[in-house]
């Protein structure tokens, strides 16, 4: 299989692994799962010369702001998928490894912590930061089961 539809299947399904996984802990915890329109709503305002707000929950709708939202969450998984394989090689594919994913996962947690919430106007918080390194080290076990379920299923 080539390298981008290799990136788009392992990064779709660790995505979807990591959405089961908020789902559980919203069920489990009580815990809310992200809102993706509020990510929508933040790229939505880019084109708008828009890119830090103080609160983006006050900031004004953007039309469509759920389904972008849920289509960037999806493709930046497809993305930091591309960066596993990237630096891994489709060897990685033909013989996943854990801690090459998890390695992957946890370096994910950089891009919420230090540009999206900052910019969407959230301050750090060492509550939500555990929460969201936790989410990401799901997301790289999901890397791995992707990577996994691929062999099972084209091999």
């Amino acid at each position: 299989m080539d390298f981008l539809a290799s990136m788009v299947l392992v990064g779709a399904g660790a995505t979807a692994v990591t959405d089961f996984w908020s789902l559980a802990r919203k069920r489990l915890l009580g815990i809310a799962p992200p809102d993706f329109g509020l990510v929508g709503r933040w790229i939505g305002h880019m084109p708008r010369g828009r890119f830090r707000h103080d609160s983006i929950a006050d900031s004004p709708a953007v039309r469509g702001e759920r389904l972008l939202g849920w289509t960037a969450h999806y493709l930046i998984g497809i993305a930091f998928a591309g960066i596993l394989l990237g630096v891994w090689g489709l060897e990685w594919l033909r013989n996943p490894r854990l801690l090459p994913a998890l390695i992957v996962g946890a370096g994910t947690v950089v891009a919420p912590l230090c540009l999206m919430q900052p910019a969407m106007g959230l301050r750090f918080s060492a509550h939500r930061a555990g929460h969201s390194f936790l989410t990401h080290l799901v997301f790289g076990a999901g890397l791995y089961a992707a990577g996994r379920f691929m062999i099972v299923v084209f091999n």
